[in-house]
């Protein structure tokens, strides 16, 4: 397992902020910029959020899959934010879907990360989600194995844990997987450390995220901020060794979406972060 970043760590810099809860830093960076960020912080691998590449074409892939191979750094496609596929309400989504996934082998990533939806388009009813879903997977699988990437569904405050394990076994393709984010099972009020343990046999990505508990509606994304990892109630020593037990050897994405006020450096909340997860790693 290797220590990476995902440019989701960004989001403020590249014009996502969160309404409400941050402030605007008051300037942006470019996909250049951000790349030559990660390897100043010295990991071995990046994922990249479409979203934050709103023209990216397949010739841009063929530029950025170079310059990825001559900065030695693995690769994550990561497809979706903010909610994907509607869960399942967002049909026409799938042609964009599809297109990411040629994209992405061109850049040369092995695997892409998906969002199928969001804490804001899940059903009450999870029968009708994953009636949804699943015509819209079955097709967006058949496209990544004829591209040979395969797909990472992220838990993105959408499923529940025994939910998503269902969706990936009903399936049953090697091509589809998921993309386990420590820090999101927690907002779905699941204990974290179970539902990681469910999830990690099916990991092909992760989010490693820590988070903590502030004042208000433990329901609400403002609840949960993140926090430096090891600073928070997410048992990551518990979850890696569960990734490392089922055989998972790729990128530990590091992810800080909503930071908590307590911390005014987003820069140095990543660089301690990485420096924890290298700690954990040389122990192990």
């Amino acid at each position: 397992m290797k220590p990476a970043i995902d440019f989701y760590c960004y989001h403020r810099y590249f014009g996502e902020i969160y309404p409400g809860l941050e402030q605007d830093p008051g300037t942006r960076i470019t996909l250049d910029e951000a790349l030559h960020r990660a390897v100043s912080l010295g990991v071995a691998g990046v994922s990249i959020e479409t979203c934050f590449l709103p023209e990216f074409s397949a010739r841009d892939a063929d530029a950025l899959g170079r310059k990825l191979d001559r900065l030695g750094l693995e690769r994550i496609w990561a497809w979706g934010h903010l909610s994907g596929l509607g869960s399942g309400g967002a049909p026409e989504r799938l042609r964009d879907l599809r297109d990411h996934i040629e994209i992405a082998a061109r850049v040369g990533a092995r695997v892409m990360r998906i969002c199928c939806g969001s804490r804001l388009t899940r059903p009450a009813e999870w029968s009708r989600h994953k009636a949804a879903l699943l015509p819209l997977l079955h097709e967006a699988v058949a496209q990544a194995r004829a591209h040979e990437v395969v797909l990472a569904i992220e838990n993105h405050i959408d499923f529940l844990a025994d939910e998503l394990v269902e969706l990936i076994e009903t399936i049953g393709s090697p091509w589809l997987g998921v993309c386990l984010d420590t820090g999101n099972t927690l907002r779905m009020l699941e204990d974290p450390l179970q539902a990681a343990l469910k999830l990690a046999p099916y990991a092909r990505a992760t989010h490693v995220k820590d988070v903590r508990a502030r004042a208000g509606d433990p329901r609400s994304f403002g609840f949960w901020p993140s926090v430096p990892l090891g600073q928070g109630l997410i048992d990551l020593p518990a979850i890696f060794a569960a990734l490392r037990a089922h055989g998972y050897d790729g990128l530990l994405a590091l992810e800080i979406d909503y930071l908590d006020p307590a911390y005014t450096s987003d820069a140095q909340a990543m660089a301690q972060s990485l420096d924890y997860m290298r700690g954990l790693l040389a122990r192990a």
